[in-house]
């Protein structure tokens, strides 16, 4: 039966399921409904409603809740961690049609020892530009499936309101005593680019 967490709730992934390893961290969103005239919803969101939303998902590994090396940023541009324990599916473009817009691979006990975090992240490419924010996405989710066995182990819906934020930090899965757990964040921000999100972990 999957869990579903609210935001700031934790939970066990290996504990008492030691043979988990291979899992994957599914990212969905869709575009809120376009306005076909110049309603309210032309006007909240200017100019740029009718473009495509492109939402990014990445993944910042960190030694000690430290960025150390650029290599440990896993997105569109670096698909794969130096290690191989983390894996990204590719971009999507648009967040359009159902299920996992984005989806992340991973290895639990190929991850070396000196990381102790992942974080997950979905920003939008070129928010600043395009004029665009979390306010135009809807049904935004983080959801952690045993690959072995495609079971949904949890999922975490992004409920919040987060019109004029351009950076989710959905959650984190880290080390504790020895086992996996999962984090529902959940939290919003304002960064223009990926590299000022990683820039609060170094």
């Amino acid at each position: 039966m999957v869990i579903s967490l609210q935001k700031g709730q934790r939970i066990d992934l290996t504990k008492g399921n030691a043979s988990l390893n291979q899992i994957m961290v599914g990212l969905g969103w869709d575009p809120v409904g376009k306005s076909s005239g110049g309603g309210l919803l032309g006007g909240l969101f200017g100019g740029n409603k009718n473009a495509n939303i492109d939402c990014d998902a990445s993944v910042i590994m960190l030694q000690n809740d430290k960025f150390v090396n650029k290599n440990d940023l896993i997105y569109f541009g670096n698909l794969k961690s130096s290690c191989t324990s983390v894996r990204h599916s590719g971009d999507n473009l648009t967040g359009d049609g159902d299920g996992d817009d984005e989806q992340i691979m991973i290895n639990l006990k190929s991850i070396p020892e000196r990381y102790n975090k992942l974080v997950f992240v979905v920003n939008i490419y070129d928010a600043v530009n395009r004029k665009q924010d979390f306010g135009m996405i809807q049904n935004a989710y983080i959801r952690v499936v045993n690959d072995s066995s495609k079971q949904e182990l949890v999922k975490f819906n992004l409920t919040d309101n987060y019109g004029d934020l351009t950076t989710l930090v959905t959650g984190e899965i880290y080390r504790h005593n020895g086992e996996w757990k999962f984090a529902a964040i959940g939290d919003g921000t304002r960064d223009r680019n990926l590299s000022e999100v990683v820039s609060k972990f170094q």
